[in-house]
């Protein structure tokens, strides 16, 4: 395998590594050595250790004393409080998006999303389902134009992406019900309605959390 600029080469090994971890390649308490990722792929020694540091930061693995790296557990526990942090953080953007949209050119990113989503429950593309849907995310960064929430997101993704795949994998009609959300959570962006979008963003944490916790408990 051959790594590429614009991303630093730890950056890419983290993400190719974080990739086989979100769709269950690499498996809970799995190890990850450094000499057999090293070897595998071609690089220095050096730069995975840089790449593990990174996917320790992004909650993808753990690195224990005298033991080394090895992929984190997904339990109740952390996908609770995952879910918890995490929508009161899209609720952050999205009264950003509500008190800033100025002319409905603004909201086209979002349109443009909606359109591409829906494209991938056609496809049945879960992984281009999942990365459309953090793009709304993305798309609402430059409204709250705070790089603390936007990095603190970022960091969050790819666990938050780990429980989508493994619940959508199990349930692929979850696709439909969450672009009924979204189509909510623009209405109310549309109505500048700040209770409503907060409403919207609460049910569908509860009820992704319930989904994940749910497949959990039938693995």
């Amino acid at each position: 395998m051959t790594f590429k600029a614009p991303d630093s080469l730890a950056e890419q090994i983290a993400h190719y590594l974080a990739e086989r971890i979100i769709r269950g390649e690499l498996k809970e308490r799995e190890r990850i050595q450094e000499q057999k990722v090293t070897q595998a792929l071609n690089v220095s020694r050096g730069s995975v250790r840089e790449a593990l540091l990174i996917l320790e930061r992004r909650h993808l693995i753990v690195i224990l004393p005298r033991r080394g790296a090895q992929v984190s557990e997904l339990t109740p526990y952390h996908v609770t409080n995952l879910y918890a942090l995490s929508i009161e953080l899209y609720i952050m953007l999205a009264r950003a998006v509500i008190e800033r949209w100025k002319v409905e050119t603004d909201l086209a990113p979002f349109l443009d999303i909606q359109q591409r989503l829906l494209a991938s429950l056609e496809r049945d593309d879960i992984g281009a389902f999942v990365e459309g849907s953090f793009d709304v995310m993305r798309a609402a960064f430059p409204f709250a134009d705070n790089p603390y929430l936007q990095e603190t997101l970022e960091n969050l993704l790819p666990a938050i992406s780990r429980t989508y795949h493994l619940a959508l994998e199990r349930r692929k009609g979850e696709m439909g019900q969450f672009i009924g959300t979204f189509a909510s959570l623009l209405q109310a962006i549309i109505a500048r309605d700040h209770e409503r979008a907060r409403e919207v963003l609460l049910a569908y944490g509860e009820h992704n959390c319930q989904l994940v916790l749910a497949t959990l408990a039938e693995r």
